[in-house]
């Protein structure tokens, strides 16, 4: 891995002067590129000594990588496999009944998003249908979401919206907004088990409004679910419009490019086989062993040298695109859920994980980059930056100001001025350059980041696929829940009422006293029938008749 180019700066040591920052820029093996996307690890300090040291890391990291594309159960926690990749490359799947079923999947998408948008699958009451409700948590909605922002345009066929909270609130917004179309809009149901409470309610919170407005919510309802789930059979059983697969081996946060984020992409106008392309374009050039050649195995690498070798967990993505402004969050997930882990491989507790936030430029010149130059330095930046600054068919002049610079020059300016600013300080920065945003970059894109996090993981030894945190917290909260229903039956029967601590004792719960506390006030904010005097919580019927 020897490079006569490669300088280490320590912070508060001399700054390179540009002469030896070019010579470092231009050295094309440090700048590896695919699909339009290059990345430019030139503000990053790693030494030789790092590189040598990394080597058994990389060897491991490729077997394992051969190994997920094998068909190997490399979740073991959870004893699947990790297919996400064949869905952009179908002949590596491992058995050929799964090559049939992703082939098979993108058939139906394509079939089914061409009678939409031609009206043969139309709604009962409107000549066709016009919007797009998604209902999905997590992975179910971030990358859709990220998909239909980065790529919308003003002539889409249909516009998106989603609905990925159990806040009644943003339910009604969302109701508020479609108004009279409800009955020209199309639901999309995603859950994988089919027992996801927060999509569940949505859900639930739909079929009301469409029964509110005498309309039919099977007729207009779509369900994305893994065969024979809660879903599938209530989707089976009421006659909806048509169910879409999920599988095992495909998690929720790399799921964007199965039906998960296929459809509702479709549906809007992209071009999803664009997007599939680019994908596969960048997952062929993460198969390559040599780390100059390899986007992932070096973004990889980065991470690394910032996380386990400088103490640095913080990773601000500063996406300088409008465009790309759900990227951050489309990224936390896809980090964080992956490598947040308390346990290795091993048992060991590690307590890994890297922290994601970002923004957009040049907004983060105005918000938080005063913090990033000159306080904490437990972070490392991610630039994005996309060289093209409008759509090729959009027909406007440029406008420029008396010295000749368009908008797109200062946001360009801006982009290299904080990577300036923050390598004067000794903060270091990855650029990923974008030649154009479309939707085969914007594919490329999401195969880089998913790579990238499967070859960290195998750096630090831990499960990237599975989740159980997430899965301790959906008990936490379902534990709320039944807390709930047992306080409710109580004071059913006991029309005298109760306090709190009292209500611990008698529903058998006297260590969850603030949890009771926290779910009465809720009710009776709420006007669920519940009211409070003198201490005590009781039917709000029975105050009424006393």
């Amino acid at each position: 891995m020897s490079d006569s180019n490669i300088r280490s700066r320590r912070p508060g040591s001399e700054r390179p002067d540009r002469n030896e920052l070019w010579t470092r820029f231009s050295s094309p093996r440090w700048r590896p590129s695919a699909a339009g996307i290059t990345i430019d690890v030139s503000r990053m300090d790693f030494d030789e000594a790092f590189l040598e040291r990394s080597e058994p890391l990389v060897e491991a990291a490729l077997r394992e990588r051969d190994r997920i594309e094998a068909g190997e159960r490399v979740n073991v926690t959870e004893d699947r496999m990790v297919g996400h990749y064949w869905l952009r490359d179908p002949q590596r799947a491992p058995d050929p009944a799964i090559r049939r079923q992703i082939e098979e999947a993108v058939t139906q998408v394509t079939a089914f998003v061409n009678d939409v948008h031609e009206g043969r699958v139309a709604p009962p009451q409107a000549a066709r249908f016009t919007d797009v409700v998604l209902i999905g948590i997590g992975g179910s909605a971030l990358g859709p979401q990220l998909v239909a922002d980065g790529l919308g345009q003003s002539t889409d066929a249909m516009t998106l919206h989603f609905l990925d909270n159990t806040d009644p609130d943003g339910v009604d917004r969302l109701l508020d907004d479609l108004g009279s179309r409800l009955n020209a809009t199309l639901v999309l149901v995603v859950s994988k088990s089919g027992g996801t409470r927060e999509t569940h309610c949505g859900m639930l919170e739909m079929t009301r409004a469409f029964e509110n407005r005498g309309l039919s919510f099977p007729a207009q309802a779509v369900a994305i679910t893994q065969q024979d789930s809660r879903l599938d059979r209530l989707a089976r059983e009421d006659g909806w419009l048509v169910r879409m697969p999920m599988w095992d081996w495909v998690g929720g946060r790399t799921s964007v490019t199965s039906a998960v984020g296929l459809l509702p992409a479709a549906l809007q106008g992209v071009d999803v086989q664009a997007l599939l392309g680019g994908a596969a374009s960048m997952d062929a050039r993460t198969r390559t062993d040599t780390v100059d050649m390899n986007p992932a195995l070096l973004l990889a690498l980065m991470w690394h040298w910032e996380i386990s070798e400088q103490g640095r967990r913080e990773m601000v993505v500063l996406p300088y695109k409008d465009r790309l402004l759900l990227l951050p969050r489309y990224l936390q997930q896809l980090v964080m859920e992956s490598l947040g882990k308390r346990l290795d491989h091993d048992g060991e507790v590690v307590h890994q994980g890297i922290t994601v936030y970002g923004n957009k430029g040049t907004t983060d010149q105005h918000a938080y980059m005063q913090q990033l130059l000159d306080g904490p330095a437990g972070f490392f930046a991610t630039f994005l930056v996309v060289l093209e600054d409008r759509r090729p068919d959009r027909s406007v002049d440029q406008v420029e100001d008396d010295s000749g610079t368009t908008t797109g020059d200062y946001l360009h300016g801006f982009w290299q001025g904080t990577r300036d600013a923050l390598y004067d300080r000794g903060r270091e920065s990855i650029s990923i350059m974008i030649n154009r945003l479309d939707a085969r970059s914007l594919g490329a894109l999401i195969a880089l980041y998913e790579r990238a996090v499967g070859f960290y993981a195998s750096f630090i030894n831990i499960n990237a696929y599975d989740q159980p945190g997430v899965e301790l917290a959906k008990k936490a909260a379902q534990s709320v829940i039944d807390i709930q229903v047992r306080v409710l039956s109580y004071l059913s029967d006991h029309p005298d009422g109760a306090t709190i601590e009292a209500l611990g004792v008698a529903i058998e719960a006297p260590d969850r006293l603030e949890s009771i506390h926290h779910v009465l006030e809720h009710l009776v904010a709420n006007g669920r029938g519940i009211e409070k005097t003198d201490g005590k919580y009781r039917r709000a019927s029975v105050i009424a008749s006393t």
